[in-house]
């Protein structure tokens, strides 16, 4: 099928451009299996497509608050290393803890912005009696008759006092920990509380098939393929088969090596999102 939409119809893609069924590709299906595994993984942390940008909450839990406030543990999260002094013969041992202040986090997100504010400690909050509450009420039936540039000069202005007064929630993030560090006061958090998350989330193709049919994708597997049947092959270099054809597995793994270097390259031209820039 030119369109794969599942797993198995993009290997079966792969086969045919590699030469199936006219040529036997010498890959077994285990390792036609890591190579798929392999492939995706690739396109989901380097390709623009391969990830969306999604909102998530998480309900606070009385084990996270308690978890958040209490003392590390050593050696579990925590470092510890042994110092030998051989000049004067002392030894001295550092011991190190973390917090235990995280929440789980679906192996799905492989990157957080930020969380959003789940407390009323800012100055431009909706509540009725914030300052932005009261403006709007006293100054909205005067706005169709004057110029709006006063009222959005005082947002603004509420909006910086903000920034400056009252600290953004610091956090920190690793994907291969699937935990979310919150270094934040923990006794200001209540049960039922909901985080909101700024993240992004791989598109899994078991529920969007398309990622199947992506032309990267498609590319990319292939050249995988290629090379892991040339490396299959390259130990029967030499070996002339009945007919006089000889296996040039070199070769093939050579082309495949090639294909991956050229497609590589134009993903961090053309698909993967460039670095942002930094200035100060």
């Amino acid at each position: 099928m030119a369109q794969p939409s599942t797993r198995q119809e993009l290997i079966t893609y792969c086969k045919r451009q590699l030469g199936a069924p006219v040529l036997e590709i010498n890959v077994a299906d285990e390792q036609i299996e890591d190579l798929v595994d392999d492939a995706i993984q690739y396109f989901h942390e380097r390709h623009f497509d391969g990830v969306l940008q999604t909102f998530l909450h998480y309900k606070v839990t009385e084990d996270d608050i308690n978890r958040g406030k209490g003392p590390g543990t050593p050696g579990v999260s925590g470092i510890t290393t042994t110092t030998v002094s051989e000049s004067v013969g002392i030894t001295t041992q550092f011991s190190y803890t973390e917090n235990n202040n995280y929440i789980k986090v679906p192996p799905s997100v492989i990157g957080i912005t930020k969380i959003f504010r789940f407390d009323g400690s800012n100055t431009t909050t909706n509540n009725m009696f914030s300052v932005k509450y009261q403006i709007f009420l006293n100054d909205i039936y005067g706005l169709g008759s004057t110029e709006v540039l006063s009222f959005g000069m005082t947002k603004r202005y509420l909006a910086d006092l903000d920034f400056m007064l009252n600290t953004e929630k610091q956090i920190r993030f690793n994907q291969r920990q699937d935990r979310l560090y919150l270094d934040i006061d923990w006794a200001s958090v209540s049960k039922d509380d909901y985080f909101v998350l700024d993240c992004y989330r791989i598109i899994d193709p078991s529920d969007y098939s398309r990622v199947y049919n992506d032309s990267f994708l498609k590319k990319y597997l292939t050249a995988l393929i290629k090379k892991q049947w040339g490396q299959n092959l390259i130990k029967f270099q030499g070996v002339k088969l009945p007919g006089g054809t000889e296996l040039n597995g070199r070769q093939i793994y050579d082309d495949g090596m090639k294909d991956l270097e050229v497609i590589r390259e134009q993903m961090s031209n053309t698909y993967e999102l460039p670095p942002f820039d930094m200035i100060g």
